[in-house]
């Protein structure tokens, strides 16, 4: 049963839990087992037929990637997927974490086949590179989330099959994992029932890992919040079909960044205010034209 709008209590309690505690917590039973059951029957669809898409934290297991299959771009494949990613919960929670005019970052789905490879431990877009110290700009931190991770299983996460690991508390060192910090670090498994949902800052260590059954898949919906000013990983703009940019709800609309116009050419706006706490003019992203 999908659960209802949360106390400002509980939501302060999960967004101190991403800053200061664990940087992870799971809630149970967000989706229904009709959505679940479409989800998966889609992602098996998609990853079944689909060539090879990219993927990411695999360098050590080029030889096994073909059994890790990503579906992106959700959007575009599902009524059900359009559903998740504007849950009420889920949106309480970006919310009071990124500020009330969050994007999407990404929607994708990754399904890890029956002895298939997990992943080196990393932290999440925009941070993922961080390896690269010299690229951020200094005094980077924790207490400016620029990332909230969703993973919606498909499938129950066992120890067995590939549950992702994560290092609690790691969101506080604010920097890309080596191999000595995994090791010196506490793991624990995001375990978890189909529909259950794991909520993290991308920021705290995690990977997936290896499936080690012989004949059980292990899929996840995988969702990528960011603050309005954060370039998405997936272009949403250009990627979703004019279809559902013309059905999207108000909601939605402020997800795929509607509402957000930068970056422009200010050289071909009309003249006048266009910024600041008086003006009148409002921005609104206007939808290409379908030229099909």
């Amino acid at each position: 049963m999908e659960s209802k709008l949360i106390s400002q209590e509980q939501i302060a309690a999960y967004v101190n839990e991403l800053l200061n505690g664990k940087g992870y917590f799971i809630i149970s039973q967000l989706f229904s087992p009709s959505d679940i059951r479409e989800a998966r029957s889609l992602i098996h669809q998609y990853s079944n037929k689909e060539s090879n898409k990219a993927t990411h934290f695999q360098g050590n297991n080029e030889n096994k990637i073909n059994l890790q299959r990503r579906v992106w771009n959700l959007l575009n494949k599902g009524d059900v997927f359009v559903k998740m990613v504007q849950h009420p919960v889920l949106m309480q929670i970006g919310g009071a974490f990124l500020g009330d005019e969050f994007c999407l970052g990404s929607i994708a789905a990754n399904r890890i086949l029956p002895g298939g490879p997990g992943q080196e431990a990393h932290i999440d877009y925009p941070y993922w590179d961080m390896y690269k110290t010299s690229s951020f700009p200094p005094n980077v931190n924790p207490a400016f989330p620029m990332n909230l991770q969703t993973t919606i299983l498909l499938d129950d996460f066992t120890e067995e099959n590939g549950a992702t690991a994560v290092w609690p508390h790691t969101q506080k060192e604010c920097r890309y994992p080596t191999e000595e910090d995994t090791k010196k670090f506490p793991k624990e498994r995001m375990l978890g029932k189909a529909g259950d949902v794991a909520v993290f800052y991308g920021l705290t260590w995690h990977a997936a890992s290896d499936n080690l059954t012989t004949n059980s898949d292990r899929s996840a919906i995988l969702i990528q919040y960011l603050p309005k000013f954060i370039k998405p990983l997936e272009d949403q703009k250009r990627g979703v079909s004019i279809e559902v940019q013309n059905a999207a709800s108000e909601q939605l609309k402020q997800l795929l960044g509607f509402n957000f116009p930068y970056p422009i050419i200010l050289d071909e706006e009309e003249g006048g205010n266009a910024e600041g706490r008086h003006s009148e003019k409002q921005h609104v992203y206007k939808l290409e034209e379908d030229t099909n």
